[in-house]
């Protein structure tokens, strides 16, 4: 194979990402085999646990390791301590050889350090992976050039876990726009039916009325961003309405790049897109509303949207 560094960086960033997750996942899966999830509550069903900790720790200094220019932002807005110590075996990553070699989209072959911003949800959907509700645990790494999500890596460290069987525990997700998306079976939501996922423990009358007014046969309230996107993925569901300000940008730009690889679609409750620049504001003001493709299906639910539910949610800066 030809070195590393012959890759388009937008393609490395991608392998050494889909690397990172599934170390991350063997850390969380770690911590919950001790049994001392080492809990701390930062507010109201805003939990941390020592999985979130150890796997941010994981993927930010592996992928600090590797892309040194290169802005990464954590959940919690966290950045890397680069005077704290790091286990040698997070920081010797060995990149994603599939990924590596997919061809890079034309318009991102040219990508460079200063135009990308990784955004680290290290154990998305905390609160359920403290319940036991481990299906709904994803890691999340999305990657932004020039404020736009392009790529980004869904992993889920339980996938299959009701086999109770090891090599078949986890798997990884991944896509880049202008690319595609691997690491799942796509299937076509159930005809004539209309299910809709929403949150599992951030809901309120604003939230519970933009859910209504889609119409929807079938309500999911799950926990997690990124599984409620491979809902829609994998086709068990037809929309993800979240009318609230309630999740923040690292929730959000890994699912996105993946959804909008497959042609679907991701904006706020007021059709805008999200932006993931450094600087910008950490929290979703405008809510999630995301669909599978085709585009027309989005703009059905939006149409659908109250507008005193639009009024309720600020825009996003």
């Amino acid at each position: 194979m030809a070195a590393t560094s012959a890759f388009p960086l937008l393609m490395r960033i991608v392998s050494a990402s889909v690397a990172a997750s599934a170390k991350a996942a063997k850390v969380v899966r770690s911590v919950m085999k001790k049994g001392d999830l080492g809990i701390v509550e930062k507010g109201k069903n805003d939990l941390q646990t020592e999985a979130d900790r150890a796997a941010q720790r994981c993927i930010m200094a592996s992928l600090q390791k590797h892309f040194p220019k290169v802005v990464i932002i954590g959940g919690g807005g966290m950045q890397l301590d680069p005077n704290e110590k790091v286990d040698q075996d997070i920081e010797s990553l060995k990149l994603d050889d599939v990924s590596l070699q997919r061809v890079c989209p034309e318009n991102l072959t040219d990508v460079r350090d200063e135009d990308v911003v990784i955004w680290v949800d290290p154990l998305d959907g905390t609160a359920e992976y403290t319940q036991g509700l481990l299906d709904h645990v994803t890691v999340l790494i999305g990657i932004a050039v020039k404020g736009k999500a392009q790529a980004g890596v869904i992993c889920q460290p339980y996938y299959n876990y009701q086999l109770n069987i090891e090599e078949k525990l986890g798997r990884v997700i991944w896509g880049v726009i202008g690319l595609g998306a691997f690491g799942f079976e796509r299937n076509n939501p159930p005809e004539g039916k209309n299910i809709i996922t929403t949150t599992r423990s951030h809901s309120n009358p604003i939230v519970t009325e933009a859910v209504e007014a889609c119409q929807p046969t079938e309500v999911l309230r799950v926990g997690g961003a990124g599984h409620k996107v491979l809902l829609l993925i994998e086709g068990k569901a037809n929309a993800y309405v979240f009318a609230s300000p309630g999740c923040k940008k690292w929730d959000t730009c890994a699912p996105e790049a993946v959804l909008h690889a497959i042609g679907g679609t991701l904006t706020d409750m007021h059709g805008n897109q999200i932006m993931y620049h450094k600087g910008v504001e950490k929290r979703n003001l405008g809510g999630v509303l995301a669909t599978p493709p085709p585009a027309s299906s989005h703009q059905w639910y939006a149409q659908r949207i109250p507008q005193r539910v639009k009024d309720a949610l600020p825009l996003n800066k």
